[in-house]
């Protein structure tokens, strides 16, 4: 990832912030990563950070959807290491959402990468 990119510049002072517990600096950092996006690369980037701060399951659905929507955009390598991440994020949002054979699709398209899902053990 191209870290002189605005984008990703943004979405790692949102990482930061969310890892200190600056929750509402976070979302303001990622929102701004998806306002200054300009190109697929960079949206499914900010998308996929947009994802994580959503009011509802449904919410945090549509942004996932919007992150592997460009990510298949992109059609190049760059986007290439998303790709396990976005499905298993779209697998936990589906299971959400209360649609276990579709989240189960997007875990097989995981793991058919490398990166089975690892359910939570409670």
């Amino acid at each position: 990832m191209n870290s002189d990119s605005r984008v990703v510049q943004l979405c790692i002072a949102g990482s930061q912030a969310e890892f200190n517990g600056r929750r509402d600096e976070a979302a303001r950092l990622y929102a701004a990563a998806w306002d200054a996006a300009t190109d697929d690369f960079e949206a499914c980037v900010a998308a996929h950070y947009m994802a994580r701060f959503q009011p509802d399951a449904q919410a945090t659905l549509h942004w996932n959807k919007v992150a592997l929507a460009r990510a298949e955009a992109v059609n190049d390598e760059r986007v290439q290491p998303f790709f396990p991440s976005l499905y298993l994020n779209l697998g936990q949002s589906y299971e959400e959402m209360g649609q276990p054979i579709v989240a189960q699709q997007y875990y097989t398209l995981a793991a058919a990468l490398g990166f089975p899902h690892q359910p939570d053990r409670e």
